[in-house]
């Protein structure tokens, strides 16, 4: 798959956003803000993610799915930069823009796993799902369960952060709590205490149940 500009991304997330949106196939260049002959448009053509004639621009196939990912990547950007780095305003966009072009694929499921797999981005548009947003978790015998649901001494990863406040999930962000840490519980009464590496840390039950880990078999 070959690597696009950021400008070329654009392009792809407008038609994308045009054709499952607001259900126009096609769109013209001025609305675009590109020229028939620029090099972006020759660049998409030659891909196979787009046609076009003298007047619109539609995506192939190929681009339509190209497109969904670039959507995803923007919208997923979008609801880290509100939810864990707490931007607003007109810079929720402008920064999302550039941060999509960096959020390569895998990278951005680890982004959609610490957000908990969110379904709408901060403007309440749909962020279209990606192959770890699967809930029903199960690898073997291995199973994904919230950290309320282990007992004393057992051990697991965490997978995902679901269902808890923005300001929550910034805190277990500043703490290392994320996707990919190990754990082992220590105390589940009257507060969850849980190790990671040198550190404890205490959450009450709806933090604990927020915290989906895969547990570790002896």
């Amino acid at each position: 798959m070959t690597e696009l500009k950021e400008k070329q991304e654009e392009i792809l997330e407008q038609l994308w956003v045009s054709k499952n949106e607001k259900n126009k196939l096609s769109v013209t260049y001025e609305v675009l803000g590109v020229q028939k002959n620029s090099e972006e448009i020759s660049l998409l053509e030659k891909e196979g993610l787009i046609e076009k004639d003298d007047e619109k621009v539609w995506l192939t196939e190929d681009g339509n799915k190209r497109g969904e990912k670039v959507v995803r990547r923007h919208r997923l950007a979008e609801k880290l930069l509100v939810d864990v780095i707490d931007v607003s305003g007109k810079e929720i966009h402008d920064t999302a823009c550039k941060l999509e072009h960096f959020l390569k694929e895998g990278i951005e499921d680890k982004v959609c796993t610490l957000l908990g797999h969110p379904k709408t981005c901060p403007h309440g548009n749909r962020i279209p799902p990606g192959s770890c947003c699967n809930l029903d978790v199960k690898v073997g015998d291995k199973y994904v369960v919230p950290l309320s649901n282990l007992k004393f001494g057992q051990k697991g990863k965490i997978v995902f952060i679901s269902g808890i406040s923005d300001k929550n999930l910034q805190s277990l962000a500043s703490m290392g709590i994320l996707p990919g840490a190990k754990i082992v519980v220590k105390q589940t009464f009257p507060s969850y205490l849980f190790g990671i590496g040198n550190s404890e840390f205490a959450v009450d039950k709806t933090v604990a149940d927020a915290v989906y880990v895969r547990i570790e078999k002896d």
